[in-house]
């Protein structure tokens, strides 16, 4: 479980990050939403450790991490895998080669025992006949494949993923949603993503946090976002047609 107690961030005379308290837990796919400019960016990186909070804290299964020192704090990022957005792969190197760096860097693990586990989570992830591929020979559903399994290699206590449906086609985006939601269930991993994509909010949105001008606004499931009647979260989710379909046959079901 991650918990975040009353985090402000500012960047000289601008506060960007107001007062936010919020928890995610583990085996649940958590969503951070909100417009252009509601802080859930810099809120996600001070989450990471990018960037160093002004006040507040944020604990990782109980672990202070402003209370850590330069060793425990390199130690928890062994624990947190991140999916980026675009996928963030390494040209040069192959789908093997790719899914292994992290090991290769941040443990002593044999050469055997590296391939033995990225062929595991290559197996997991559905990638057929990658193994010896370049990013460029792949497909953009495929590579973001490649990238979830990178991300869990390493076995991670925590996954952070950011728009991990960016140019992706609905379907395909679908699909990555299930299989990233099927990681953290399986692992009981604490999964935090960034996204802009409502399918994801109703697919997935197990709990929803909306931010908005640096404050949480409001919080709950994918469910209760549909009978909200919160008018900042509203003029947000239901520009979308299909949101506004969805919402109307919710609160016909309640009935």
């Amino acid at each position: 479980m991650i918990e975040v107690h009353d985090i402000k961030k500012s960047f000289g005379d601008q506060m960007v990050l107001k007062g936010i308290s919020t928890s995610f837990e583990a085996g649940k796919t958590s969503l951070v939403i909100g417009q252009s400019g509601s802080g859930k960016t810099v809120f996600i990186k001070s989450l990471l450790g990018v960037h160093h909070i002004d006040s507040g804290h944020i604990s990782f299964d109980g672990r202070i991490y402003e209370d850590m020192n330069k060793d425990e704090k390199r130690d928890l990022r062994t624990e947190i895998g991140m999916v980026f957005q675009g996928s963030a792969l390494f040209d040069s190197m192959t789908v093997e080669e790719n899914i292994g760096f992290p090991l290769k860097m941040f443990t002593n693990k044999t050469a055997a025992e590296i391939k033995e586990r990225v062929n595991f989570v290559i197996d997991r992830v559905n990638l057929i006949n990658a193994n010896h591929k370049k990013p460029s020979e792949i497909s953009g559903g495929m590579q973001k494949r490649v990238a979830i399994a990178r991300a869990i290699v390493n076995n991670p206590k925590y996954l952070f993923c950011d728009e991990p449906n960016s140019g992706l086609d609905p379907k395909t985006a679908i699909v990555i949603d299930n299989l990233i939601q099927e990681i953290t269930k399986e692992y009981n991993i604490t999964t935090v993503i960034n996204t802009h994509d409502m399918n994801s909010v109703m697919e997935i949105g197990e709990k929803i946090v909306f931010l908005k001008n640096g404050l949480l606004e409001w919080e709950g499931t994918n469910k209760e976002i549909f009978k909200t009647d919160n008018e900042a979260v509203t003029d947000f989710v239901y520009s979308s047609e299909l949101f506004k379909r969805v919402r109307k046959m919710y609160l016909e079901d309640d009935k």
